[in-house]
């Protein structure tokens, strides 16, 4: 029976963005007993002139929720091990970061590749693919925001050193004092 359920898609999959929203949230609040939380969507369910067949069961809500904590358990961890990283790696270039990023996916592409053995299913390779696409565009985008930050504080440091050379003359520095006060500011040996 496994065999004819095989790719198609759940009732939770095929429920309106609205209803699937407020099932998630649900979950995610976690104020609110399964059981209730059934009985609400599937009011959702027949409210929005659905058929009958689409209400939801209390074993479809639990496959649902214990896949979401699956999901959650797994971004929870990936997020605990990138602020363990990011510590380590403090403000050390974004390259560095990238890197780590890039031997993760490795990683994770190993093992599916070894999983694709043991368990007969294909490796996701377009989910990896897209993962790729989506760590060069995160670099791209910190690059440029690096970018963008030292030519903010570059001008900042202009603004400074302007403005400190105004004082000082009016202070009656020599010129020299000036020049050196005004290098400083800038960064400039």
């Amino acid at each position: 029976m496994a065999s004819e359920t095989r790719g198609r898609r759940s009732k939770v999959d095929l429920l309106p963005d609205p209803i699937r929203k407020k099932l998630d949230a649900g979950l995610r609040n976690g104020s609110i007993q399964q059981i209730d939380l059934l009985d609400e969507i599937n009011a959702l369910i027949k409210a929005a002139g659905l058929p009958e067949e689409n209400q939801l069961s209390r074993a479809g809500i639990n496959r649902y929720a214990t896949k979401m904590e699956a999901v959650g358990k797994s971004l929870r961890e990936m997020r605990e091990i990138t602020q363990v990283w990011t510590a380590e790696l403090g403000d050390k270039p974004t390259g560095e970061v990238t890197k780590l990023i890039l031997e993760m996916a490795r990683s994770q592409l190993f093992k599916a590749l070894l999983n694709q053995d043991e368990t007969g299913e294909g490796a996701d390779v377009g989910m990896i693919k897209d993962a790729m696409l989506a760590v060069q565009r995160l670099e791209s985008a910190a690059m440029a925001s690096h970018k963008r930050e030292k030519e903010i504080r570059t001008a900042f440091a202009a603004e400074a050193a302007n403005a400190a050379e105004k004082v000082a003359k009016t202070a009656g520095l020599t010129s020299d004092a000036v020049a050196l006060l005004k290098r400083e500011i800038l960064g400039i040996a």
